[in-house]
């Protein structure tokens, strides 16, 4: 459900009592765990983690305007939702956390199309999440993104 939030801590304050220690949680776990460089601001009506315009002036290929986002986690109508770009172009470090999570929770997870949807606060892998978190650096994250997802023009 997209928030109007204009900052995460007005996000935190209107999620639902049942998940706002599991969000509280998650946003912890990632702000300890955040390699230097990254900031957290709001995008897309959820809290996000992005390379700012500062250290990457050309923002993001679908809106210039935007700092190029990394990752991010929302309260949704059935679960929490956490985003990671960095897993999901790298095939190897998808496959671990995948796996890791399987093996934790003996069950695969619900993963969307850019997200690993949380039914039960408890499925929320708060270690796993901190040691994928701390795997991109800024750098290595502009990189991957200008290999795989920026659009060259001809």
């Amino acid at each position: 459900m997209k928030s109007t939030a204009k900052t995460v801590d007005e996000y935190m304050a209107e999620v639902p009592e049942d998940r706002k220690e599991a969000l509280v949680k998650l946003r912890n776990t990632i702000l300890d765990n955040l390699p230097e460089g990254f900031k957290e601001e709001m995008g897309y009506g959820m809290p996000g983690y992005v390379v700012p315009k500062s250290i990457y002036p050309q923002g993001y290929q679908c809106d210039p305007n935007v700092s190029l986002p990394f990752m991010g986690f929302a309260s949704q109508k059935n679960d929490i939702s956490f985003y990671h770009m960095g897993m999901y172009a790298d095939q190897a470090l998808y496959d671990w956390f995948i796996d890791a999570v399987t093996m934790r929770n003996g069950k695969k997870p619900n993963v969307g199309k850019s997200c690993i949807r949380f039914r039960k606060s408890g499925d929320i892998p708060y270690e796993l999440i901190g040691e994928l978190v701390a795997k991109i650096s800024v750098e290595d994250w502009i990189k991957t993104y200008e290999e795989k997802f920026l659009r060259r023009k001809s």
